[in-house]
C-alpha cells in the first residue's frame, strides 16, 4: 500500500472517531435544552433521567477523545496535521464540560413558579429572565449544531467546511450580546425581585455562573470550529 494511500484512510478513521465525539456533544446540548423545560416545569423524574444522560454524554466524549488520541499515536508522523485534529478533539470533550456544569448550576436554581408570590412588576422580571436564558441555551444548542454540520462536511467536501464555519463566528457574537444582557438582568433585576435571602443569593450566583459558561461553552465551540478550518485548509 502507497503512503498516500495509509494516510488518506488513517485520516478517514480519525475523522469518523471526531464525528462520533462531535455527535455525543451535540447529544448532550439537546438534553441541556430539554432539562431547562423540565426545570420551568419542576418535573423531578425527568430533571434526574436527563442529568444522568448528559453525565454519560460527557464520559462518551472522554472515552471518544482517548480513543482518537490513541489512533493518532499509533499513526505518527504519517498524518501531518494530526495535531490538529487533537486540539479540536480535546475543544470537543470541554464542551461536555460545560454543558455538564451548566446542567449542574441550573439544577440548583428553582425556576418553577419563580416570582408567583411577588409584585406583577417582579414576576415580569424574572419571566423575562427565565425566556432570555431559554434563548442563549438555543443558542448554544445551535452552534454545537452548526460544529457538527462542519465536521460532517469535512469528510465530503472542505471547502464547504470553511463556508460553514463563518456561521458559528456570527452566532458567537450573537451570543456574546445575549450573554451581557441577561447577566445585567440576573444581576439588577433577579436579585431585587427576590431578595437578600441567602437562599436567593446563592441561586442568583448558579444562574450567574450559568450564563457565563454557556457563553465560554460557544467560545469554545467557536475554537473547534477554528481548529476545523485549519484540518481543512490541509485536506
Amino acid at each position: 500500500m502507497f503512503s498516500g494511500e495509509a494516510e488518506i484512510q488513517a485520516r478517514r478513521k480519525t475523522l469518523a472517531v471526531l464525528q462520533d465525539e462531535v455527535r455525543r456533544v451535540l447529544d448532550s446540548a439537546r438534553d441541556l435544552g430539554q432539562l431547562f423545560t423540565f426545570l420551568v416545569k419542576a418535573d423531578s423524574a425527568g430533571i434526574t433521567s436527563t442529568l444522568e444522560r448528559i453525565r454519560k454524554a460527557e464520559e462518551d466524549a472522554e472515552q471518544l477523545r482517548r480513543m482518537l488520541t490513541r489512533e493518532l499515536a499509533e499513526i505518527g508522523t504519517m498524518m501531518i496535521n494530526r495535531e490538529d485534529f487533537l486540539r479540536t478533539a480535546y475543544n470537543v470533550e470541554e464542551m461536555s464540560g460545560y454543558i455538564a456544569g451548566v446542567a449542574f448550576k441550573l439544577s440548583q436554581v428553582k425556576f418553577a413558579g419563580s416570582g408567583s408570590s411577588k409584585s406583577s412588576s417582579s414576576s415580569k422580571a424574572i419571566a423575562a429572565i427565565v425566556e432570555g436564558l431559554r434563548e442563549l441555551i438555543d443558542m448554544s444548542v445551535e452552534s454545537v449544531q452548526r460544529l457538527n454540520e462542519v465536521v460532517r462536511a469535512l469528510a465530503i467536501n472542505p471547502i464547504h467546511a470553511i463556508d460553514l464555519s463563518n456561521s458559528v463566528q456570527k452566532l458567537e457574537r450573537q451570543v456574546d450580546e445575549k450573554y451581557r444582557n441577561l447577566t445585567v438582568k440576573v444581576l439588577n433585576e433577579m436579585g431585587d425581585a427576590k431578595g437578600p435571602s441567602s437562599s436567593s443569593i446563592k441561586e442568583v450566583l448558579f444562574l450567574k455562573d450559568a450564563i457565563e459558561e454557556i457563553e465560554d461553552l460557544v467560545d469554545i465551540c467557536l475554537s473547534a470550529t477554528d481548529s476545523i478550518t485549519i484540518l481543512a485548509l490541509g485536506l
